[in-house]
């Protein structure tokens, strides 16, 4: 019956039967009550942080949200993180950029994965599951090409990592869990290992921890304090959808499933 339709059309049909799905569904008894990302289709990946969204979609278009319009950024892009440390990406190539007065301009560095929700300071993740760190003194004075970039390699090996106000969590190949606490110097203590198993994990500006299983299952740490930054346990948020990536700020929480649909879920 869809073959009558073009591509745009047939994804339009499957969003709109998606989201009806998702509106019958469970969220209004959990108190999250989701919505269509309206605008922007296909997207890949999107972070939220100080107020502010960023995505990139399946073309690897950069976007910034500006009340319900996403406007397009310059560039092409793989990964975005804001926070902060203000607005970085990395390209198919593994370059490193950083959005200074409505251009990127490229770092030194490789990475595959980029995050500035810490404390003025960014992480990163190299294609060999290497991490490092950049002080805040480096990140917020980074200008372009004259600027020094002394990153610090950090321990261990993990494939996705977020900071916040009350630590760093990272994810490993086998979807193990880790919290470190690092400091605006890139000073830390190592990783401590966490129950349960994550494919990717963001940490938001107040601290809240969110992520997403292998399976697409989303789910957040409860718990979690300035003085118990490892939280206590990890609550299931069910959806109608196999996710992918999920990102929060300032009581939204944003998800976007494996087949590019996102919704935002006011809590």
């Amino acid at each position: 019956m869809l073959a009558q339709y073009g591509v745009d059309e047939v994804r339009s049909i499957m969003s709109s039967s998606l989201l009806s799905v998702c509106s019958t569904h469970v969220f209004v008894s959990i108190a999250w009550d989701c919505q269509e990302v309206v605008n922007i289709k296909n997207l890949m990946q999107i972070d939220a942080g100080l107020g502010q969204v960023v995505a990139t979609d399946t073309s690897q278009i950069p976007y910034y949200l500006v009340g319900d319009e996403w406007i397009r950024l310059p560039g092409s892009l793989k990964h975005i993180t804001v926070g902060p440390a203000g607005i970085w990406g990395v390209n198919k190539d593994y370059a490193i950029y950083k959005y200074v007065a409505g251009n990127w301009v490229q770092a030194a560095g490789s990475l595959k994965q980029v995050d500035a929700g810490g404390n003025q300071f960014i992480v990163g993740v190299y294609m060999k599951d290497t991490s490092f760190c950049l002080t805040s003194s480096a990140t917020v004075g980074y200008k372009g090409p004259s600027s020094p970039l002394p990153w610090t390699g950090l321990p261990g090996s993990v494939k996705y990592s977020s900071c916040g106000p009350f630590g760093c969590w990272a994810v490993n190949k086998n979807d193990d869990i880790f919290l470190m606490s690092l400091n605006q110097d890139c000073q830390n203590n190592g990783w401590s290992h966490i129950d349960g198993n994550l494919s990717m994990i963001e940490v938001a500006t107040d601290g809240s921890v969110f992520g997403v299983t292998s399976a697409g299952s989303v789910y957040t740490r409860d718990g979690i304090t300035a003085s118990k930054p490892e939280g206590t346990g990890w609550s299931h948020i069910p959806m109608c959808m196999i996710m992918k990536h999920v990102t929060y700020d300032l009581g939204r929480l944003w998800v976007v499933s494996k087949s590019g649909f996102a919704m935002v879920c006011p809590h």
